[in-house]
């Protein structure tokens, strides 16, 4: 709170009470502005110093209007900010308590009329969040290695019995980390693992002790899969499930129901080769493992032909399953 009469610090209390209370279609009057010092700050003034502030404000750099009605200009639209809510209320990286602060920060980029809009959002602790409470600075960290080309060393954990994390190995994972990618609700660290010579991915809230070396990366055009560049849409595209390991080429029938979920889940980066009746043959780029778990998921609409491998393998997980259930 300002000092009852700081008229020094005037111009900052009206650029408060134009953050709190107006925006484009709540513009304030002079006059409300005046009422508002009085009954925020316990300052008295007149219009012409309200006005004279504000200028100088604008003057500063503050987008702020003055002609009808005053209002600040805000950097987000109310439903750019309820959108970044939303990322962040079903978000599975963070945990509860970082959720909740990093919300709270996102309502006071709005005006008091949107952070009342937006109270209804009270079911944080009923949705899944993560259990790792060092999840921002393993962010951090990350950021300073990718952007000074530097290893890190952490160590990844697993839910035990007790439904809590503990680490995999008691040695660390020395990794040289190129890009961090949100799928799925989850941040994963998208590397290369010491002593391996292909494309590794770690779910960022199972990293613990993350320390930022002072050992450069391996050099991208020294890892196989991404000698000539990495494409992050592209690998996306082709690790839906984020498993590791090469990407194959796979044909497979479906119908022209499937392809809202095709294009969901492997963007537009897939061929039509064939139109027959009321099929469609699909040919995309995909790692092999993934697409197993996805051609399982959609069993029923989809037949993979090609490769042979991969038609065996589903074949007979389908098989081990179905003698589970007899």
């Amino acid at each position: 709170m300002f000092g009852v009469g700081t008229k020094k610090m005037l111009n900052l209390m009206i650029l408060k009470i134009l953050e709190r209370y107006s925006d484009e279609r709540r513009p304030l009057t002079q006059k409300r502005i005046l009422e508002l010092l009085d009954i925020e700050y316990g300052m008295k003034c007149d219009r012409r110093s309200v006005k004279s502030n504000l200028i100088s404000l604008k003057e500063m750099g503050y987008d702020i209007n003055i002609r009808r009605g005053v209002y600040i200009r805000r950097d987000f639209e109310e439903a750019e900010l309820r959108i970044l809510i939303d990322s962040v209320l079903f978000s599975k990286t963070l945990s509860q308590a970082q959720a909740k602060r990093l919300i709270d920060k996102l309502k006071n980029l709005g005006s008091n009329q949107f952070s009342a809009k937006v109270n209804h959002i009270c079911n944080l602790p009923e949705l899944y969040h993560s259990d790792n409470k060092r999840v921002i600075f393993n962010l951090d960290v990350l950021n300073d290695a990718i952007s000074k080309k530097r290893k890190i060393s952490f160590i990844y954990n697993s839910y035990g019995t007790d439904l809590a994390l503990h680490p995999r190995r008691a040695e660390p994972y020395i990794v040289s980390p190129y890009q961090m990618a949100a799928t799925n609700g989850r941040y994963y660290l998208i590397c290369n693992t010491d002593g391996h010579d292909n494309i590794s991915h770690y779910r960022i809230d199972k990293m613990t002790d993350v320390n930022l070396l002072k050992i450069p990366i391996k050099p991208k055009r020294d890892v196989p899969e991404i000698i000539n560049g990495f494409n992050l849409p592209k690998h996306m595209a082709e690790h839906i499930y984020m498993f590791s390991g090469q990407s194959i080429w796979v044909k497979f029938w479906t119908s022209e129901i499937m392809l809202d979920a095709l294009v969901d889940w492997f963007g537009k980066d897939f061929k039509i080769l064939q139109k027959d009746d009321e099929r469609l043959l699909i040919n995309v780029k995909v790692n092999e493992t993934a697409m197993k778990f996805w051609a399982m998921q959609y069993g029923e609409s989809i037949e993979v032909v090609e490769p042979l491998s991969l038609q065996e393998t589903i074949r007979a997980t389908a098989q081990a399953i179905l003698n589970k259930h007899c």
